[in-house]
């Protein structure tokens, strides 16, 4: 198993960034390159350059700010394990925005890190723009 990270600072508290962290089916607001993105009971379907994947979520935590999901089904024929994490800490007046990763097989690492670390800067832009 592969774990990275994507992180940033954002100058608003925490709770105004987890208040769009924490919708499930908001990616489609602010995310790079998400065309759709639609929620049918706990799993999201995203569409994204002509592809689809669905993404399951195993855990929203209000009190600690963390939202965790899975891709559960993709074109990635070789995807055998994914979890994901956003976590929106305190920092100073503002926030940290942590997007962890576990990917099995070790390769799809490169694939999703630079994904995430693109959408954090978004989620930036977004929230102070």
């Amino acid at each position: 198993m592969a774990d990275g990270k994507a992180e940033i600072s954002i100058d608003r508290n925490p709770d105004e960034v987890w208040k769009l962290v924490r919708e499930f089916g908001g990616l489609a607001g602010w995310m790079p390159g998400v065309e759709s993105c639609t929620v049918d009971g706990d799993v999201r379907t995203i569409g994204m350059m002509g592809i689809e994947v669905k993404e399951q979520l195993r855990d929203l935590d209000d009190s600690a700010r963390r939202v965790s999901y899975s891709v559960i089904e993709s074109p990635m024929g070789n995807l055998e394990s994914h979890l994901a994490t956003i976590a929106v800490d305190p920092e100073g007046s503002g926030s940290h925005v942590t997007w962890s990763v576990e990917v099995v097989p070790d390769d799809l690492l490169a694939l999703f890190v630079p994904i995430y670390e693109g959408s954090v800067v978004e989620l930036k832009k977004k929230i102070e723009g």
